[in-house]
């Protein structure tokens, strides 16, 4: 419970965007009003059915109903093949922000982008997945993973549900 208190604790300090399971229209969770805790109650339902793993906790200060929904975090890293010639990387890379899109499109991720960096982990996807199994085989289906260009390591991850970036 004590981790849970953590990771809840510091969503919150992040709070960070995550896309809903409702259709594109609706409108974030208000979740101050009773009304907005029923709203929670079916989006908790919703989600629990399809097998994510969530968890949600009364704010102490604002009572409001805060849900917290598992996610998986895909750090891309530099892969072990990085030889194609500029003509061969450039077309992985074109395949790879196609691969991108595709998990967007599909709603399997949430968000993506590389670091501003040269570094070794070069960039994110946030995948809206039940499982980390799931999230495996989703990010390792990326055509630049597949050829050792990239590399994949998923982690679980935390975040509120409706709360944007800013």
């Amino acid at each position: 419970m004590e981790r849970i208190k953590y990771v809840v604790a510091l969503a919150l300090l992040l709070t960070v965007s995550c896309k809903q399971m409702e259709t594109p229209t609706e409108q974030p969770i208000e979740v101050a009003s009773a009304k907005a805790e029923k709203s929670i109650m079916e989006i908790k339902h919703k989600l629990t059915s399809a097998g994510y793993q969530v968890v949600d906790f009364v704010d102490e200060e604002t009572r409001d109903t805060i849900l917290m929904q598992q996610y998986f975090v895909a750090f891309l890293k530099s892969g072990p093949i990085r030889s194609q010639s500029k003509e061969e990387a450039d077309s992985l890379q074109t395949l790879h922000l196609a691969h991108l899109k595709q998990m967007y499109d599909q709603g399997y991720a949430d968000i993506s982008g590389p670091f501003g960096d040269e570094g070794e982990v070069r960039g994110i996807t946030i995948y809206n997945v039940p499982t980390l199994k799931m999230a495996d085989s989703l990010a390792n289906m990326d055509p630049a993973v597949k050829v050792g260009r990239l590399a994949i390591e998923v982690r679980p991850w935390w975040a509120a549900k409706g709360y944007p970036l800013r």
